[in-house]
């Protein structure tokens, strides 16, 4: 075995989600050949464990079958950036920022947004979570913080942390049951010093819960951040995907990918006799999906569990990762890493073409 046969193995290794080698998209990093033994760095684009098995199992089926006696497989994150060209300075350390948007509000948008940043956390990723919705914050109380004198250094604050996660909202700085009477302007400046005063440091995701609606407000934060795409959350309904398919129309024109539709609330299974009541119909944002020609991150079921870790301040893939809810965030999580990886490393383009068939 030598470095030429051991790189010409390597380079029958796809990465999952762009599926082109590992050799020549350059994610093979130092490989040292002694005798039989062979030892290899690889980066990875994705944090998925999943995709981690995946890639480092065909690494050792590759080299062990090309004729080396034993493989160690060295792995590495580097996330790639979605950021745009014309960033500039805003959230520098961030590598990639994502809307959770909702047409309207009542969807569970703001849970869901909580548990896909707990759940890229979960892989292995560095994740912020930013509330803006100025006018009913409900993170904080998703993520079990309370009202606190935030800490600074003179120049910047410092975001309050939960489960692993950097955190910011309005509901941080406010009084329990202090209402926001603020006019569009004052609702912006205040989430751009979230943005620019914040010490988010480095971060593989931010993920922004954006107010529901899509007026002006939703209109001048996705023109401020320097957003990589967004996911668009609704319930099966047909009245709930109407408005969010306005949404998706939003963001196209602000040429903000919609990097995927997540269904939640998707139905209810009975935890006694195991009967399915599809409480808000069921599969309408996997058929607007395939008719919008936009990835489908998948549905949510409708469970008790879920609300109750919400309401006792622990989401549910932090309580009940085991839950079907929570199975269901966590596979949305890794196929929303995943539509971000396609999203940086060939652009949106590609990022439709390579969608998985429903």
């Amino acid at each position: 075995m030598d470095k030429n046969k051991a790189m010409e193995a390597l380079g029958r290794v796809l990465e999952p989600d762009l599926g082109q080698d590992v050799v020549s998209l350059g994610l093979v990093g130092a490989l040292q050949v002694s005798g039989p033994e062979v030892q290899v760095g690889l980066k990875l684009l994705n944090p998925s464990q999943e995709r981690r098995r995946e890639i480092e199992g065909e690494v050792r089926r590759v080299l062990l079958e090309a004729g080396a006696g034993a493989v160690k497989v060295d792995l590495s994150l580097a996330i790639p950036s979605t950021r745009p060209p014309m960033a500039g300075n805003l959230l520098a350390g961030v590598q990639n920022v994502v809307a959770v948007a909702s047409g309207k509000g009542g969807v569970g948008k703001s849970t869901v947004a909580v548990n896909l940043a707990l759940a890229l956390h979960a892989e292995g990723a560095r994740v912020g979570l930013l509330d803006a919705d100025v006018y009913g914050p409900s993170i904080p109380a998703l993520m079990g913080l309370k009202r606190e004198e935030l800490e600074t250094d003179g120049r910047q604050i410092q975001p309050a942390e939960s489960f692993g996660l950097k955190v910011m909202s309005m509901g941080l700085v406010m009084e329990e049951g202090e209402a926001v009477i603020w006019r569009g302007p004052m609702l912006h400046g205040v989430v751009r010093q979230f943005l620019e005063e914040v010490a988010w440091g480095d971060l593989d995701y931010l993920l922004i819960d954006l107010p529901p609606g899509t007026g002006d407000v939703q209109l001048s934060l996705c023109q401020t951040v320097p957003l990589g795409g967004a996911v668009v959350v609704s319930t099966p309904q047909d009245v709930a995907l109407g408005v969010a398919v306005k949404a998706i129309n939003m963001f196209e024109k602000l040429n903000t990918p919609v990097l995927g539709i997540l269904e939640n609330m998707s139905t209810y299974v009975c935890p006694h006799c195991g009967e399915r009541d599809d409480v808000f119909g069921h599969g309408g944002a996997a058929q607007a999906s395939a008719r919008l020609g936009i990835p489908f991150l998948g549905g949510v079921p409708l469970e008790s569990r879920v609300r109750c870790s919400g309401d006792q301040g622990k989401p549910v893939v932090v309580a009940n990762p085991e839950s079907p809810a929570a199975q269901a965030l966590l596979r949305a999580a890794r196929l929303l890493a995943g539509r971000l990886v396609v999203a940086a490393c060939q652009g949106y383009d590609d990022l439709l073409a390579t969608m998985p068939q429903l």
